[in-house]
């Protein structure tokens, strides 16, 4: 096969790969326009609700505005809802696109080894061929001829190895965009599973005190001071955990301030950021690590924690698979075994167990802290606590996005309502 032959066979396989997509081409653009400028027009109404959701808050309590405060909470939600879908779809979009080129590629580099293999048959053959018997086949100038064929192969041969390698390394680089993706559509499905509890939550909220005060301000009066609970009650009332059982809010309380003093993470700020992995998503303890778990990055690295803690893998609960991703995280602090044994070593040392337990209430404590301390929260301001939190959930590179940014919002929310009960227990 003539090197030249072999382009022109890449080529028209590269054409015919390239038709379809090119016909749908003006159409995604279109797509990707106007869900472009809903995206724009949402943000903006997500700014002037929180515009007057900040006004409320800074004024005197009332009924009427804490009514007004949960309908910014519900609208800001509502939108917030809104453009992460429109951002899903983006993404969706975007994998589509790199599936469509990834198929592509792979047709490009099956017709490389087809014409690879063409050029060492032809190698072959003229290389097991002795000088004598290509001077007894033909004319002296065939034998030039024939000479000179293995001289242009032994280049097709070279340059085919070039190029495959070439499209090697942009296959490798187009399925780790992939992967890339396809993970962010799982963290912002955990958040969109997230505001929709809290959107029925504030519902609820404003349902309910619609319905007890009617009008009466005496009667929300009383309800705000019935909220006012005793060091007591504070003490014993149950702090709901992730795959755990849960501890009293006394104990919890207990391990936030001792792993604070590890890391300079402020107590409360470790406590929102543990109840809001406690309460996000629905698939809470239910997955199994074998279907559940991605099975070359974290599968085998479960098999080593559990063991060395005497546990069995298959009784363990961890988070369930989406369908649109991997699951696996484990216990309290979420976190997924491949991350785990990076920290464990300092797990251990600042919890004093060793091994360390994901499961165990006190050690997820010190693992959260660690983490978030690195994210920058021992920083101590409410940005820098805010951005800690969402390089929690999302990584560093999707920290700033503000797909993300309702993460952020909640655990900061959940930890100003432990502080005003750690101030209770003089805490």
């Amino acid at each position: 096969m003539s090197r030249s032959f072999v382009s022109i066979f890449v080529l028209s396989l590269c054409f015919s790969l390239l038709a379809p997509l090119a016909a749908r081409a003006d159409v995604i653009a279109n797509q990707r326009a106007e869900l472009e400028r809903q995206l724009q027009q949402i943000e903006q109404d997500i700014k002037a609700s929180q515009g007057v959701l900040a006004v409320k808050q800074k004024q005197r309590a009332s009924l009427e505005r804490d009514a007004a405060i949960l309908d910014a909470k519900i609208q800001v939600a509502k939108l917030g809802i809104k453009a992460r879908d429109i951002r899903i779809q983006k993404i969706r979009s975007g994998i589509r696109d790199k599936e469509d080129a990834i198929r592509m590629v792979d047709g490009k580099v099956a017709s490389e080894q087809e014409s690879l293999a063409q050029i060492i048959r032809s190698t072959r053959a003229i290389d097991e061929t002795t000088p004598v018997e290509l001077a007894l086949g033909g004319s002296l100038s065939d034998v030039f001829n024939d000479i000179d064929t293995f001289q242009t192969i032994q280049g097709a041969l070279s340059a085919s190895f070039k190029e495959m390698a070439t499209t090697r390394t942009d296959l490798s680089a187009r399925r780790k965009a992939l992967e890339e993706q396809q993970q962010e559509e799982q963290d912002l499905r955990q958040i969109q599973v997230l505001q929709q509890k809290s959107l029925q939550n504030d519902e609820k909220e404003k349902k309910d005190l619609v319905s007890a005060a009617r009008g009466q301000e005496s009667v929300y009066l009383q309800l705000i001071a019935d909220k006012e609970k005793s060091a007591a009650q504070i003490r014993a009332a149950l702090f709901v955990l992730r795959d755990s059982k849960a501890v009293a809010f006394g104990d919890i309380f207990s391990y936030a301030k001792e792993a604070s003093i590890k890391t300079g993470v402020r107590p409360a700020f470790i406590l929102g950021v543990l109840s809001e992995e406690s309460n996000m998503g629905q698939n809470v303890g239910t997955g199994n690590w074998i279907t559940d778990m991605h099975p070359t990055r974290d599968r085998p690295v479960f098999a080593t924690i559990t063991a060395a803690l005497g546990l069995n893998p298959d009784t363990l609960p961890v988070s369930k698979k989406p369908w649109y991703g991997w699951g696996g995280a484990m216990g309290p602090a979420q976190f997924i075994p491949s991350t785990w044994v990076l920290y464990q070593d300092r797990i251990a040392r600042a919890a004093g167990q060793n091994p360390p337990n994901p499961w165990d209430a006190r050690t997820a404590t010190f693992a959260a802290a660690l983490l978030l301390m690195d994210n920058g929260a021992d920083q101590g301001t409410r940005a820098t606590e805010r951005l800690a939190a969402l390089r929690y959930l999302a990584g560093w590179k999707n920290a700033s996005k503000s797909a993300y940014a309702f993460y952020g919002d909640d655990v900061m929310e959940l930890a100003d309502k432990f502080q005003s009960q750690i101030d209770i227990l003089g805490g």
